[in-house]
């Protein structure tokens, strides 16, 4: 039963569509049904815009300072290929604003771009490594450090068959043109590029939570697209609950030796119900275990809790998306489906031994929330990323090369303890040793890749063109916007210029974009 009333509050005009519904909380609707949560959805008349409180939540970033290599000569940390930040501080700057010091991270910013990395041997490590050095731009007596990861590529018939649980936040906190119909459109998108032995489940919550779809071949994409269609927003977000009932879905349609993968889509807005997040942490991190993984696409303005969404995503051994756009979707879904989708390699951590006799001091730039210690590089119990398939991941150090003034040593030594070097550190060309441990993906001891960067000491350390300075301009480009306090003579005009000395093939258009986002952000700022 469906009735329509209209109200004036305050000036403003609201229709609003109440459809009556079940008791039931929890509802399984067929696909050629129009699925109503049970609450009123809240229409607002386009002469009327509906005003939003901005309640957006992001973490707070604490910089990675400069270390001492010779009193602490190991740096260690988890991978990360999300994409999220980028995306997202687009979309702020697009709207005119700058954003918050915590939605820029730099990492992710950085890897949001492909690079022309030389993929693994065919019968090695499931991903290269690689390591170059370059000319600081905006320290002159500084370096930077470049290590880059190569996921090997895995072609469309060789996929494995996928088990995928679409997990649609249809609260009313979706009732934006940038978020429920970005999310059915993306949805369509991941389902074309799906092969008919695929199975698709859609699973919604918000007041209640329901199973709108049973596990469904893709070759029926009509039946799926039809749910698709029937959803639309009204309620609160009983996230927890959702989660839940999606991991029950993906595991009774459980494939071995496929892709078994929750994919959540929400602006992150959890507010009623099971929302203890560590609960819900440990329940993803469970079946995360179990071979059932999490990824998270973010959407729409105004409430996105993204330190909830990364979080919930970097446990279900997933990644994390945020979809400002039909592009952006088609970027995530379409062109990096397998990267997406299919996982050959997890737990993937890295640590630096940087020699001290090349190496006065250190800086891992971004990658603040990936840091990890040292110990724990050994400790195959401890969790760190995964790298999907063809994917690439870049990592930057800002070094300060031996016998440069370091901002890292501000205390006197020690009276009773002597550091020194062993004798053959000086006499190496070795700069620094890249160690990676990795998991296969049915696999729970980790395995050893060991690389290092060697330079003569004389040779001379310029900036590379090409992809290094696109990567390095990417990263002055995050320090500008977080008024980093590193960010030493960066501006926005070498950003601008570096940028556009090195935008390569861009075949997409994605780094010509980034040159507009950089015009963007300096009027901003």
């Amino acid at each position: 039963m469906r009735s329509l009333c209209v109200l004036v509050i305050g000036g403003m005009l609201i229709a609003l569509t109440v459809v009556g519904c079940s008791e039931s909380g929890t509802t399984a609707m067929g696909p050629n049904r129009e699925y109503a949560m049970p609450s009123a959805s809240v229409t607002f008349d386009s002469a009327h815009p509906q005003i939003e409180h901005n309640t957006e939540s992001y973490d707070v970033i604490t910089e990675n300072e400069f270390v001492d290599s010779m009193t602490n000569p190991k740096s260690t940390f988890s991978i990360d290929v999300d994409t999220a930040s980028y995306s997202n501080v687009r979309r702020m700057l697009n709207d005119g604003d700058p954003p918050p010091k915590g939605a820029v991270r730099i990492e992710e910013l950085v890897n949001y771009f492909n690079y022309q990395y030389e993929g693994p041997e065919s019968d090695g490590h499931p991903f290269s490594i690689h390591t170059d050095i370059g000319k600081c731009p905006w320290e002159e007596e500084h370096q930077l450090i470049r290590i880059a990861l190569k996921g090997k590529p895995m072609p469309k018939r060789e996929r494995p068959d996928c088990n995928l649980v679409f997990l649609l936040d249809v609260s009313g906190s979706m009732n934006s043109p940038r978020k429920l119909p970005l999310v059915k459109r993306a949805m369509r998108m991941l389902v074309d590029n799906l092969e008919n032995d695929d199975r698709i489940a859609i699973a919604v919550y918000a007041g209640a939570s329901g199973l709108v779809l049973p596990s469904t071949p893709a070759s029926e994409a009509g039946e799926i697209f039809k749910a698709l269609e029937s959803l639309r927003a009204g309620g609160s977000t009983n996230g927890g609950q959702g989660i839940q009932l999606a991991y029950q879905v993906a595991s009774k349609n459980f494939i071995n030796d496929g892709v078994n993968r929750v994919v959540l889509c929400t602006d992150g807005d959890f507010n009623v119900g099971v929302t203890d997040r560590s609960s819900l942490v440990d329940l993803i991190e469970k079946k995360a275990k179990s071979g059932i993984e999490l990824s998270v696409l973010g959407f729409g303005t105004g409430n996105i809790k993204d330190d909830a969404m990364e979080q919930l995503a970097d446990h279900g051994n997933g990644n994390y998306a945020y979809l400002d756009s039909q592009l952006e979707a088609r970027k995530a879904l379409v062109e990096q489906i397998n990267g997406t989708l299919i996982t050959i390699a997890k737990d993937v951590k890295i640590q630096v031994d940087f020699n001290p006799a090349r190496v006065g001091a250190y800086r891992l730039i971004g990658y603040e929330n990936r840091v990890m210690e040292n110990e724990d590089f050994s400790d195959d119990k401890k969790d760190a990323g995964e790298i999907g398939a063809g994917h690439s991941v870049t990592a930057l150090y800002e070094i300060v090369p031996a016998g440069v003034k370091s901002p890292a040593r501000k205390d006197s030594a020690s009276e009773f303890v002597e550091t020194r070097l062993k004798e053959e550190a000086s006499s190496t060309d070795t700069i620094l040793k890249v160690n990676l441990r990795y998991k296969l993906p049915e696999e729970s001891e980790s395995n050893l890749f060991c690389v290092t960067l060697d330079r003569k000491v004389d040779d001379p350390v310029l900036m590379p063109e090409g992809d290094f300075k696109f990567a390095a301009s990417v990263a002055a480009y995050g320090m500008l916007l977080r008024d980093s306090k590193h960010k030493g003579e960066a501006d926005w005009d070498w950003v601008l210029k570096a940028a556009n000395e090195s935008l390569g093939e861009d075949s997409k258009g994605y780094r010509t974009e980034f040159v507009s986002l950089v015009r963007q952000a300096a009027m901003l700022h």
